[in-house]
């Protein structure tokens, strides 16, 4: 009896009954909800027109708020300090755009016309390979196979065309979403940035005063392991894309700073995203020459090396504290789930997650402690 008293203290008392009755609320709610969701699209219209905005103001108040923390420390108002952030901030990015923007869209025109080009030269060259080697004899077999698919392609692109108000609506409600958030996005961020701390204080008055205290301590985990991840993301992003954009000037790669460019955006993606960028790369290496496709080969190892055991442990750090494996397969998953916002919101959401479980392991190990611990053997507590 007294084993079975100590075993249900240990899960919480007789508050685990509540917990269960919860659970099973929150069961019969989303079921409820999977039959009658249509009455819910308002809302789900709302929360996706409201979510990317905000996602993109927490981004850059990440990015923002040690400034402005700084210039508050230099004895300027908070308020003042955000304006004259985010003025200088709008300024900077405006000059850098009028005076790059020429010399960006005739790169990217240039490489628009010519990348198909790229292409074929590329089909080209391995349809030769192909021909010449041992797989020669099944080339015309898969060459016919492929030439009866496209037979079919005027019925499929009769469907297409069929599904083409759609695809326009769909086109047109992305544009209107977009402009909502850029249009939105700077005062979401000024509010952020100017009553930030007070929103953790509201929040944390939404609990009950019993439980303020943990919940104060998890927003604060989140904060510190979310905010280090993103800020510390982009820097690196960052300076992998200007390596490589001097490395591709080293080597004479053609598009130097576009295909720089596209390797600094998608390397906020850890692991995949720089796996991405060496293709486009690649690709025109190989069309120019053997030699170029050796020189941008070097090129990438030595900013991966660089950026493996430089850049990223000096300023990464050990935050995160997450298994390159355990990356792998979080965006993996969040991709199949929530397509390219999943990969981007992966680790964070991941490492909110995380926090979360943590704190309720670090509980359940005193409450161990306190319960067994005197005979049973106690567990090693990291405060």
């Amino acid at each position: 009896m007294e084993e079975q008293n100590r075993f249900l203290g240990l899960i919480g008392g007789k508050n685990i009954f509540y917990i269960l009755a919860f659970f099973i609320l929150v069961g019969i709610t989303i079921y409820i909800y999977t039959q009658i969701s249509f009455i819910f699209y308002p809302l789900e219209v709302i929360l996706s027109t409201i979510a990317p905005p905000v996602i993109l103001a927490f981004i850059a108040y990440y990015l923002l708020n040690p400034v402005v923390d700084l210039l508050e420390k230099l004895k300027i108002k908070r308020i003042w300090g955000v304006i004259i952030l985010i003025l200088g901030i709008s300024g900077a990015l405006t000059g850098i755009i009028l005076l790059s923007a020429p010399a960006i869209e005739a790169q990217i025109k240039d490489l628009v016309q010519t990348f198909p080009n790229y292409l074929k030269q590329l089909g080209d060259s391995m349809t030769n390979w192909v021909q010449n080697s041992f797989l020669g004899p099944y080339y015309d077999e898969g060459y016919n196979w492929v030439m009866e698919r496209l037979g079919e392609l005027p019925q499929l692109i009769g469907t297409y065309i069929s599904n083409g108000f759609q695809g326009i609506q769909s086109i047109a409600s992305t544009i209107t979403n977009t402009i909502v958030s850029i249009v939105t996005f700077p005062f979401i961020l000024f509010f952020l940035l100017k009553d930030g701390k007070r929103f953790q204080h509201y929040t944390i008055k939404l609990f009950p005063p019993k439980f303020r205290d943990d919940t104060k301590q998890i927003l604060t985990n989140i904060d510190t392991q979310v905010g280090s991840y993103i800020q510390g993301q982009i820097i690196v992003a960052s300076v992998i894309g200007i390596l490589l954009f001097i490395g591709y000037l080293i080597i004479g790669l053609d598009y130097a700073f576009i295909l720089a460019i596209v390797a600094a955006v998608t390397s906020v993606v850890p692991y995949l995203g720089p796996t991405i960028a060496i293709i486009p790369a690649a690709i025109i290496a190989i069309v120019s020459s053997p030699f170029m496709l050796l020189k941008l080969a070097i090129v990438w190892i030595a900013v991966q090396f660089l950026e493996g055991n430089f850049v990223s442990p000096n300023i990464m750090g050990k935050t995160m504290e997450i298994h390159p494996l355990t990356i792998i397969l979080v965006l993996l998953i969040a991709g199949n789930l929530f397509g390219v916002i999943g990969v981007i919101l992966g680790i964070p959401g991941y490492a909110i997650v995380k926090v979360i479980g943590a704190y309720i392991f670090y509980k359940f190990k005193k409450r161990y402690n306190k319960y067994y611990g005197e005979d049973r053997g106690y567990y090693e507590m990291e405060e």
